[in-house]
């Protein structure tokens, strides 16, 4: 039976571009039941300035409450718990919480850059060099975001030797995986094939993750052509929560219980639960008064 590792980003890239804001509480609900499902690598929040994205307040006292959870409950100590670290001020301020992995984000395009985190591709790998400096010498897992790998809702196409190149950049700087985004889920099978073949050839493949949007109702599709080459974490997210607040007309994130019910389909081992999420996505749907966008959890399952 092949294996495949699910990262859930709904606490982070989901809400994060919400109108509705959660509570920590719920916030530490969701973690709580995501746990209990059986994932074992998920992103808390971002220690960003909760003025530009305010759905990410409070992300120190949930990481908190998170690794008190953890240590009070022995079957969860596999569990590792990511936080997005955008510069050395959000390191010095997540350090002491002792994250399992930080995570980094850079564009594949300037002026995707320019509009996420203000300021140029260049600057921000300079950024990135002191976080992953601090982060090797406390031996915590780095993880670096590409961004608008497949197209840029600002420039249009974006080129496989631009993303090549920056892939490069990022693993030369010792992260110790790469997760290749489709931030405004315009990649199609095709993209997803020839950029994965070019990065097998050149990266072990164990160190390379796949980050799709469903917005053009492509991600599964391009799920599975990524998995066929070898690739075995992806990204995704309770319910299809979230998007990108830079991006124009970027919806949500591919639904992990969607991604669950396709790869249980096809005998694939994720470890994970399917029906608490399910539970979990009408409980959020309730709070944010509204549908979440996971067909699986809609129709449920056989």
């Amino acid at each position: 039976m092949s294996q495949l590792t699910i990262v859930e980003v709904g606490l982070r890239d989901g809400l994060q571009n919400e109108s509705f804001h959660l509570s920590v509480d719920q916030r530490f609900q969701i973690l709580k039941v995501l746990m209990q499902s059986g994932l074992k690598r998920i992103e808390v929040g971002a220690f960003v300035r909760s003025d530009k994205i305010p759905q990410m307040a409070g992300t120190a006292e949930l990481l908190e409450l998170a690794q008190k959870y953890k240590k009070q409950n022995k079957k969860f100590k596999d569990v590792q718990f990511s936080v997005l670290i955008p510069n050395l001020k959000g390191w010095e301020e997540a350090e002491s919480l002792k994250p399992d992995e930080v995570a980094l984000f850079a564009s594949s395009t300037e002026s995707f850059s320019q509009k996420n985190i203000n300021c140029s591709i260049d600057e921000s790998f300079e950024r990135f060099e002191p976080v992953v400096a601090r982060a090797k010498k406390k031996k915590i897992k780095i993880r670096g975001y590409l961004s608008v790998c497949f197209g840029c809702p600002f420039e249009g196409e974006v080129s496989e030797k631009q993303v090549l190149k920056l892939i490069n950049r990022m693993f030369k700087m010792k992260v110790d995986e790469v997760s290749v985004g489709d931030t405004i889920g315009i990649a199609h099978v095709g993209q997803v094939k020839s950029l994965f073949k070019k990065l097998k050839a050149k990266h072990p493949i164990s160190k390379v993750a796949g980050h799709f949007h469903d917005t053009r109702g492509q991600a599964l599709a391009n799920i599975l052509a990524a998995y066929e080459l070898g690739v075995k974490i992806f990204d995704s997210s309770v319910g299809g929560l979230g998007g990108c607040p830079y991006a124009p007309g970027s919806t949500g994130n591919v639904a992990t219980e969607d991604v669950l019910f396709m790869m249980n389909g096809m005998n694939v081992k994720t470890g994970v639960q399917i029906r608490p999420l399910i539970e979990l996505n009408h409980q959020i749907g309730q709070w944010m008064s509204k549908s979440l966008p996971s067909k699986v959890s809609r129709a449920g399952v056989r």
